[in-house]
């Protein structure tokens, strides 16, 4: 009786030790050299293959918020494909330029700045612009204090 209750103390915390958590999406954009700001908050999950780098992050419905003069919209599923300082083909995310929503197809870190394209024009920001998830809804600013300003450098 005293080895099976020692037996039962000992095997739960073999496996406790053994089993690592999971990485998050926020953690696979650091591996790629990217800042975590890039997704907002609440990914649910993801999946990568990390030979061809496709990659689907998943979120519990669609998103959306203003940062400065820009909206930006999320979908529920971003697609894309993922390397080292480059994500290409994606998927899901669109910012609204005057009147029109216009795909993010590639993002390309150079630096300490990110490069946003949208297929026919492209906009330089400062990587540090991308430190802090912003939030459905409320963006950077969900407290009402403050906000963290994005600065064009180019489009």
């Amino acid at each position: 009786m005293a080895r099976l209750l020692l037996l039962l103390l000992i095997v739960p915390s073999i496996f406790s030790t053994s089993i690592s958590d999971p990485l998050s999406a926020y953690d696979v954009l650091r591996s790629y050299n990217f800042p975590i700001g890039l997704l907002p908050k609440g990914a649910l999950g993801y999946d990568l293959n990390p030979t061809t780098g496709k990659f689907s992050a998943y979120f519990n419905g669609t998103c959306s918020f203003s940062i400065e003069s820009y909206q930006i919209r999320y979908q529920s599923t971003i697609t894309g494909t993922i390397s080292t300082n480059h994500l290409s083909n994606l998927h899901g995310i669109s910012v609204k330029v005057l009147l029109f929503w216009l795909n993010i197809v590639e993002v390309i870190r150079d630096d300490e700045e990110l490069e946003f394209s949208v297929g026919i024009a492209s906009a330089d920001f400062p990587i540090e612009n991308f430190y802090v998830n912003p939030q459905c809804g409320c963006g950077l600013n969900c407290d009402g204090v403050g906000s963290t300003k994005l600065l064009r450098s180019s489009v």
